[in-house]
């Protein structure tokens, strides 16, 4: 990953707002509630193939005008929803970034398949056993 906090915060912006919940009367003078904005398409921090990436993966988490969307109001204070909500980008892209290992098809192994086999022979047997002939 070829970006830190720092530069992420450089091309974000914020909009803050009143936070509902716990607070008390803080809750009703105080815009603790932060919304970030991130533009993924005007970020200098990706590649074209990153960028590409990541509105595949982060769809649904894009608004119509583009930009990736994290509200964080957990905190009274509107310093620690920043970090917060900075964080969780950073998780975000991190995670939409990441390839995941790619399967490596292998066979049944020669033994395993002599187990089975055997087991199957086994358990053929012992219903054969008890199995009563009407003929006599």
């Amino acid at each position: 990953m070829n970006f830190t906090k720092a530069e992420l915060q450089k091309e974000t912006t914020y909009k803050t707002s009143r936070s509902g919940g716990k607070g008390g009367q803080n809750v009703n003078k105080v815009s603790s509630k932060v919304e970030l904005l991130f533009s993924i398409a005007s970020s200098a921090l990706f590649t074209d193939e990153e960028k590409l990436l990541l509105t595949d993966k982060l769809q649904n988490r894009l608004n119509k005008d583009g930009y990736v969307q994290v509200i964080c109001d957990e905190e009274r204070s509107q310093y620690l929803n920043k970090e917060k909500a900075i964080e969780r980008l950073t998780l975000l892209l991190t995670k939409a970034l990441q390839k995941p290992k790619i399967r490596k098809p292998t066979k049944v192994s020669k033994a395993a398949k002599a187990a089975r086999l055997d087991s199957k022979k086994m358990q053929s047997a012992k219903k054969e056993s008890r199995k009563i002939d009407f003929r006599e």
